[in-house]
């Protein structure tokens, strides 16, 4: 089992910044890839940025290019998403996930999400 808990979220001005953590406990955190997703409300879930287990490699929504970054650290047992230049239709609740080798992989541990609310 992975125990996942996100935190950082809160209420930004549009085009102000936010950096969303993930704190996971349980099994060993580098051979999992990582990603977070979004879900706001009345949509369906949809992924937001992924890493690899060392970090090297990384992979982001249309939407999330050049604004967001996606980064870990495996010591800390600790994955990050740096979020700038935000707009209202950021707003969602935010989850990180867990996939055990490549972020391609099914996802099969979540955390409960933290919310982002973008004021306009």
């Amino acid at each position: 089992q992975v125990q996942l808990v996100e935190s950082g979220g809160g209420l930004v001005q549009t085009g102000g910044s936010l950096r969303l953590s993930c704190a996971a406990s349980g099994r060993t955190f580098s051979n999992y890839a990582m990603g977070w997703f979004r879900q706001a409300p009345g949509k369906e879930r949809e992924f937001v940025a992924a890493i690899s287990l060392s970090g090297s490699s990384t992979s982001y929504a249309d939407s999330a290019k050049g604004r967001f970054t996606i980064s870990r650290d495996n010591a800390k047992n600790t994955v990050y998403l740096q979020m700038n230049s935000l707009l209202p239709e950021d707003t969602a609740v935010y989850h990180c996930a867990a996939a055990r080798g490549s972020y391609r992989n099914k996802y099969d541990y979540w955390g409960r999400g933290t919310q982002v609310t973008v004021s306009s």
